[in-house]
């Protein structure tokens, strides 16, 4: 069994140490310690936990799509020319970047500020541990 220290489960939901310590007071989390006596939290329960609060707005423009992820978020950068455009999406905690062209951006009306959902298909998602460890 994983245990994540409380300062790390905080960086990784987005919070202060404060808030998992509540959550640990309060019986959202279940405390334990880890191997140096430290405050920490069961990995798997923590994954559980963020998967319950990781709930992005709905998707206003939803379509049938096979593409799963779907990330709703506010325009917050374009970067154009006469061609190509880069547009920064911030969706939640995350920050989603998509290159286009110049054209599509006008198409879809894209500006600062604006609402837009980055749908993301790829055939290819490298996972990537701590400890150096990937698989492609």
């Amino acid at each position: 069994m994983p245990t994540i220290r409380v300062s790390e489960a905080a960086r990784f939901l987005g919070v202060s140490d404060d808030t998992v310590r509540r959550w640990t007071e309060n019986g959202s989390l279940t405390p334990v310690k880890d191997d140096a006596g430290r405050l920490a939290v069961d990995g798997l329960e923590l994954a559980r936990h963020a998967q319950k609060l990781a709930q992005l707005p709905e998707d206003p423009h939803r379509s049938g799509s096979s593409a799963r992820n779907r990330f709703v978020g506010l325009v917050t950068g374009i970067t154009a020319d006469k061609v190509m455009a880069q547009v920064e999406l911030q969706c939640g905690p995350f920050r989603v970047v998509s290159l286009m062209s110049s054209e599509a951006v006008r198409d879809l009306g894209l500006e600062l500020g604006s609402v837009a959902t980055a749908v993301v298909k790829a055939t290819t998602v490298i996972i990537e541990t701590p400890q150096g460890k990937s698989i492609i």
